[in-house]
């Protein structure tokens, strides 16, 4: 929904041409579905709440008509004083009226100004008091973000849903908006017309009917650790139908609701996202929500909304929901800390839908990495740290914290071998320091660090917080019958990275044979030798698509000795060279021009 470039928009077809089992759209234009209206949106920072309390549990209760635009709320909030307080404030937008703010039925003073509501307490409260208040509220929510409250139409039938993410929770319900403290736990309780039906977060618990059938209350429960951004909930005439996926030892539910006319393409999708299910919970360790569901709720909007146990997709496009499905362990498990380390949830996502849709789809491996990398490389410069965390467009941006960001974790993968990275990424999920809390790019450096035994300070600097990307030229000549001599060297796209240490695939060959060779470049114009078992006419750079790379290109420099008649084996031209291979020493004659 975001407007791309008319060439990056012809690079997709030409994908799609290419292969049609891995769409374009399927694994980066998510990005452009996840950012509609983004860059029409550049705001503040989203959280003024006052850090001087831990919440721990909310219980929402709403009651909305998906045919009008407003919203009537009681949320209460229990929380624990950190530092001794005769207030705390909450983030809310203005434009929602709070009647009255009461503690044990006792009507506290407030004020509502700036986005900012302070409640004030009788007196003093120690630091560590568990208490709780309950804010009473109306009004017309702001629309900020994605789209933070969404009104509207699917066909004719009404339906409201909400977006939140960034900073659209205060927009339609008070909280602290920020990304350093998510509830324990929260319950939903949502009051709509009878005719609908309401989704939300965690387990259905009951669906009542009040005022003599004419209202209806549904009640969600979800004892998870959750960031405001990623509470929610969806009204309309809802499709539901269940499902459920054996993960290891458990059998666990996923429930649909979807759009009636779109019941038919929703249920012959879903076993793809139950064979995700299974391929993620193998890979990068159990399912976080297992004691409850997974679950799909169809919404207007032109992507996917990662909401806890509840994402949110427009359609049962497989790459999207790969990609939304990867965000229960790297977005809503573990969530990125700040911002400007979006990537540790967006990049993630979107390597995990690549991995998944490469491992069904092989053959299509090539192509959608090379698309992926002309994407990241069509700009010079750009860091994956967000440099301006008040600008949505940025935060969400599809070459940076997206595709740059999905790349960082091949490179990390590339270096580090599958064995030690996929073990150095459950040690991530399972890190105390941040499991169903909050993490910055340090925490998974730590990690990764603390599993490989590599120092990745350099990597982190130069592809973090670094720009741009490395050229290779690699000048190659023949040694015999068996060996070559390399000369790697690289410029770089921005002045912010002077050398990016890398280990890098050279693929030599000719008619027919081929071999793969590594070298692990560490300065330019390093000089490596090494026995390949054949006469190669070509050498392919990165053969695979695993590195941040482009134009590069392969030299063969070797044009023949010219040698005396008579001058035997000591012939001018010829050096003697002597190398270690393992622990052997070779002597060999090198053929250098002359």
């Amino acid at each position: 929904m975001r407007i791309f470039s008319i060439v990056f928009l012809l690079a997709c077809l030409n994908v799609q041409a290419q292969s049609p089992e891995l769409r374009c759209k399927q694994v980066y234009d998510i990005a452009a579905q996840e950012r509609t209206h983004h860059e029409q949106h550049n705001i503040i920072n989203g959280t003024l709440a006052s850090t001087n309390f831990d919440v721990k549990y909310y219980r929402c209760e709403w009651e909305v008509d998906p045919a009008v635009y407003y919203i009537t709320g009681k949320v209460t909030v229990y929380f624990v004083i950190t530092t001794s307080a005769s207030s705390i404030s909450f983030d809310l937008m203005n434009g929602l009226n709070v009647d009255s703010v009461k503690q044990r039925n006792t009507v506290l003073t407030k004020s509502h100004v700036n986005n900012l509501l302070q409640v004030n307490f009788p007196g003093q409260v120690n630091a560590g008091v568990l208490d709780s208040v309950s804010i009473y509220y109306k009004g017309p929510p702001a629309n900020t973000g994605f789209g933070s409250f969404v009104q509207t139409t699917h066909g004719v039938t009404p339906v409201i849903w909400t977006l939140s993410e960034p900073y659209g929770s205060r927009d339609w319900w008070p909280c602290k908006n920020g990304l350093d403290d998510k509830a324990d736990s929260i319950d939903v309780i949502i009051t709509n017309p009878a005719a609908y039906k309401a989704a939300s977060n965690g387990m259905l618990q009951s669906e009542t009917l009040i005022n003599s059938g004419t209202k209806k209350v549904t009640y969600w429960k979800h004892r998870y650790p959750i960031a405001s951004y990623l509470v929610c909930f969806a009204v309309t005439n809802f499709s539901v139908f269940n499902n459920s996926v054996q993960l290891g030892a458990v059998n666990m539910p996923m429930q649909t609701y979807c759009y009636p006319e779109d019941l038919a393409s929703f249920q012959s999708g879903t076993q793809n996202v139950l064979n995700a299910l299974q391929y993620y919970h193998g890979i990068f360790g159990e399912y976080p929500f297992i004691k409850e569901k997974y679950g799909h709720v169809q919404f207007g909007w032109g992507g996917g909304m990662e909401h806890q146990t509840a994402t949110f997709v427009v359609s049962i496009d497989e790459g999207l929901c790969a990609h939304e499905l990867g965000h229960q362990w790297f977005g809503d498990k573990v969530t990125c800390a700040s911002w400007e380390d979006i990537w540790l949830n967006e990049g993630f996502a979107t390597f995990l839908a690549a991995m998944y849709m490469e491992n069904k789809y092989p053959a299509s491996v090539i192509a959608n990495r090379r698309s992926i990398l002309n994407n990241i490389t069509s700009v010079t410069g750009g860091s994956v740290k967000v440099d301006d965390t008040t600008n949505v467009g940025r935060i969400f941006s599809g070459r940076l914290s997206y595709n740059k960001g999905s790349y960082l974790l091949y490179m990390l993968r590339w270096k580090l071998g599958d064995d030690v990275f996929f073990r150095a990424l459950r040690r991530y999920q399972k890190d105390p320091a941040v499991i169903y809390g909050f993490a910055k790019t340090a925490d998974l450096q730590r990690n990764l660090e603390a599993e490989s035994g590599v120092d990745l300070g350099k990597f982190f600097k130069d592809w973090f917080e670094g720009q741009g990307y490395p050229s290779y030229k690699a000048e190659w000549s023949q040694l015999g019958s068996s060996y070559v001599k390399i000369k790697m060297s690289q410029v770089t796209s921005h002045p912010s990275v002077s050398f990016y240490d890398l280990p890098v695939a050279l693929k030599f060959k000719n008619a027919t044979q081929e071999k793969t060779i590594v070298v692990d470049n560490k300065t330019n114009g390093e000089i490596f030798i090494r026995n390949i078992g054949f006469i190669a006419d070509t050498v392919l750079i990165d053969p695979d698509y695993w590195l941040v790379t482009k134009n590069n290109t392969s030299k063969d420099t070797k044009h023949g000795c010219r040698a005396k008649p008579g001058a035997g084996i000591s012939k001018p031209g010829w050096e003697p060279v002597l190398y270690f291979s393992g622990r052997l020493l070779f002597i060999h004659r090198i053929c250098f021009p002359v």
